[in-house]
């Protein structure tokens, strides 16, 4: 079995990539590279660089399923240039899905995010909600997910909204929550933390690398929409579990922003995915893989400052 992932190269694709070959399949990775490549030869693994917008460049031909995972992340990096992130998050996925039927692709699934939803009442945020988008990254996913709905009926189709995603992985990001916490715990031993009551979404990076690898094996899983988020937590309580792992002094900034995100899973878990990790889990790796060198931080770990330096 012969899968495509754009966006190999990134924080979660590294280790999906990585994931897969272990399985067996043989796998296409197409990135940019803004960010670099901590993939390393293997049997079975094709490395493209190359941008998504250049939608000729990506080899179809063969291919079973896609996992598109690349595009411009998080509310911060998509306002530093709005044209940038419509054309990748939105037109470049329209030109994918496209191409994806026409070189008889039998699935494609596609990273969205939890944050569609923008703020609601309801404690259950589940899939029949209606999606309110307020940022114009969430309005991006919301376009992007409407675009490649309108191929249901044309190539099996799986739209994934991840809550944010914590834990190490080779290409590193800390401007996640869980994550930023934890370095700041283990580099000054002190938390920053703004308001403290806004609640989020979070789910370990190894279980949305499972739910990934979860539909890939079940394709004929009912096409739609999928929540992966299981622990909405408080950002004081985040900070909190970082203390608890590693001493440090919270320090409570003044923040007007006091949105709220949920998530409930439950139509995932309903189709026999199981959760295995969790914010603790996640703390606890960071922390020891800190300890022993396996990552430093470097500008390319927060995406705003590197993608202000590479002027894009």
């Amino acid at each position: 079995m012969h899968i495509l992932v754009t966006g190999g190269c990134g924080y979660t694709g590294t280790l999906l990539t990585n994931d897969l070959l272990n399985l067996g399949y043989k796998v296409t990775v197409i990135d940019t590279q803004w960010f670099g490549n901590y993939l390393t030869p293997r049997e079975n693994l094709k490395i493209i660089k190359t941008d998504i917008r250049e939608y000729d460049s990506i080899p179809l031909k063969d291919v079973n399923t896609v996992v598109h995972l690349a595009n411009i992340a998080n509310d911060p990096s998509v306002e530093l240039n709005s044209k940038l992130s419509w054309e990748v998050n939105v037109l470049a996925t329209q030109q994918l899905i496209e191409n994806s039927v026409k070189n008889k692709v039998e699935h494609f699934i596609f990273a969205s995010s939890g944050s569609v939803y923008g703020v609601k009442k309801e404690k259950e945020v589940t899939e029949d909600l209606s999606l309110v988008p307020i940022s114009t990254y969430n309005k991006t996913k919301m376009i992007a997910e409407r675009i490649l709905k309108s191929y249901e009926n044309d190539i099996k189709l799986h739209c994934i909204r991840p809550a944010t995603v914590c834990g190490f992985s080779p290409r590193m990001r800390l401007d996640v929550s869980v994550n930023m916490f934890t370095f700041q715990a283990l580099k000054s031993k002190s938390m920053s933390v703004f308001g403290g009551d806004q609640i989020r979404p979070n789910i370990h990076i190894q279980d949305l690398i499972n739910v990934y690898k979860h539909f890939i094996s079940k394709p004929n899983l009912p096409s739609g929409f999928y929540n992966a988020g299981f622990e909405n937590l408080k950002i004081i309580e985040i900070a909190e579990k970082v203390a608890k792992i590693i001493p440090s002094k919270i320090n409570i900034m003044e923040n007007n922003d006091r949105r709220s995100y949920r998530q409930n899973s439950d139509k995932l878990l309903s189709t026999g995915f199981k959760k295995k990790h969790s914010v603790t889990d996640a703390i606890k790796e960071l922390k020891e893989m800190y300890m022993n060198k396996k990552f430093t931080e470097s500008e390319k770990c927060y995406t705003v400052k590197w993608m202000k330096k590479l002027n894009l």
